[in-house]
C-alpha cells in the first residue's frame, strides 16, 4: 500500500493550528478554533490505528509496546523540562500547576483534575491521557477476531460515553468525555477506506471544504455545544474528505508539509515550553508589540521542529530500529510516521 500523504498534511496542519491557538490566546486574539487541531488529531489517530492493524496477524502486546515507546519517552522528557521551568520561572508558566502528585500523575496519564478537566504539568498533555486510554481499548480489541473487532471497539467507546452522563464529577466522568467518539469516527473512516470505498473527487473536496467551513462558523454556535459536535464532526469530514480525495486523485507530496507532518508530535508537545522561551527572546530584543505574535509563532514552530530532528527522531530510531528490507513497514497505509 502507498502512503496517504493527506494524513501527513493534516497532522502538520493540526499541530500548527494548536500552536496558533496558544499564541492567539497569549495575546487575547480570536483564534480559538485553532484548538480544533486536537480533534483532527483524534480522528487521525482512530484512522491510523485501524488502517495499520487491519488485515494483519494481531499482536496486542507488540501494538501496546510500540505505542508506549512511541508516545511516552518524549512526553516524559517534555514533562520533566516543563516542571524544571515552572520551578525556575513559575511566573512564565501561567495556568500550569506543579505538585509532586501532579508530576507523578502526569507521567502516568492520571493528572490532577481542575474544574472536572484533566490538568497535567504539560497542559496540552491532556490529549495524551485520552490517546493512551484509546490505545488500551484498542489493545484489548486486538485480542478478538477481526470480524468482531470494529463493532466491539466502537461499542466500547459508545458505552463509555453513555456512562459519562451517569458519573459524578471525578476521573470516571473526565475519562468518559464524549470527545472519545472522535477515535471511533476515525476508525470508521479507516474501515471504509480499507474496504476500497471511493468518493468522486468533487464530493470528497466538498466534504473536506464543508468541514473547514463548519470550523470557521463554530464561533457562531452555542458555546456550551459538545466538543464532539462543534469540532469533532467537522474534523471527521476533513479527514474523510482528504483521504478520499487523495484516493480519487493521488499526488506527489511536497517536502515542507510532509516534514511538518513528521514533526507534528514534537511541535505539539514542545510548543508551550518553547513558546515561553520564544516570548522571552522576543521581549528581550525589544520587538515592537505589533510584531511579537508573529515572531513568537515562527520561533516556536521553527525551534519545535528542530527539536524533532535533535530529540524525537533519534529517540524513535533508538527505540524502533528499522526492520530488514522486505519487511512490512509501519509507515505504509497512511501511518505517516505516527504508527512507528
Amino acid at each position: 500500500m502507498t502512503s496517504i500523504h493527506s494524513i501527513q498534511y493534516l497532522r502538520g496542519l493540526a499541530a500548527c493550528a494548536v500552536v496558533c491557538f496558544h499564541v492567539s490566546e497569549q495575546f487575547g486574539g480570536p483564534f480559538d478554533v485553532g484548538a480544533a487541531g486536537v480533534d483532527i488529531f483524534f480522528v487521525i489517530s482512530g484512522f491510523i490505528m485501524w488502517v495499520t492493524t487491519a488485515g494483519r496477524p494481531a499482536d496486542p502486546w507488540r501494538f501496546m509496546s510500540r505505542r508506549f515507546t512511541r508516545i511516552v519517552p518524549l512526553y516524559w522528557i517534555v514533562t520533566l523540562l516543563t516542571a524544571a521551568g515552572i520551578l525556575l520561572k513559575s511566573q512564565f508558566f501561567y495556568g500550569h500547576f506543579l505538585s509532586v502528585s501532579n508530576f507523578v500523575g502526569s507521567l502516568f496519564f492520571v493528572p490532577v483534575l481542575q474544574e472536572n478537566a484533566l490538568h497535567p504539568v504539560v497542559l496540552q498533555g491532556w490529549t495524551l491521557c485520552y490517546e493512551m486510554m484509546f490505545y488500551l481499548l484498542f489493545t484489548l480489541a486486538l485480542f478478538l477476531g477481526e470480524r468482531w473487532r470494529f463493532g466491539v471497539l466502537v461499542g466500547a467507546l459508545v458505552t463509555i460515553v453513555a456512562l459519562h452522563f451517569a458519573f459524578a464529577a471525578g476521573y470516571a466522568r473526565a475519562f468518559t468525555d464524549p470527545v472519545v467518539l472522535e477515535f471511533a469516527a476515525g476508525a470508521a473512516v479507516g474501515r471504509l477506506w480499507l474496504q476500497g470505498a471511493r468518493v468522486p473527487l468533487g464530493a470528497a473536496l466538498a466534504m473536506a471544504g464543508a468541514g473547514f467551513l463548519l470550523l470557521a462558523a463554530s464561533p457562531l454556535l452555542e458555546a456550551d455545544m459538545a466538543r464532539v459536535l462543534r469540532w469533532g464532526l467537522p474534523a471527521t469530514l476533513i479527514v474523510a474528505g482528504a483521504v478520499f480525495a487523495e484516493r480519487a486523485r493521488p499526488f506527489k507530496p511536497a517536502a515542507l508539509p510532509s516534514f511538518l507532518g513528521d514533526a507534528s508530535y514534537s511541535i505539539y508537545l514542545w510548543h508551550v515550553v518553547v513558546g515561553v522561551l520564544a516570548t522571552g527572546v522576543v521581549l528581550r530584543i525589544g520587538t515592537p508589540a505589533a510584531l511579537q505574535p508573529a515572531m513568537i509563532l515562527v520561533g516556536t514552530l521553527a525551534f519545535s521542529a528542530v527539536l524533532y530532528l535533535l530529540v524525537e527522531k533519534p529517540l524513535v530510531a533508538l527505540l524502533h530500529p528499522q526492520r530488514p528490507k522486505g519487511a512490512v513497514k509501519a509507515r505504509n497505509a497512511g501511518a505517516a510516521g505516527a504508527a512507528e
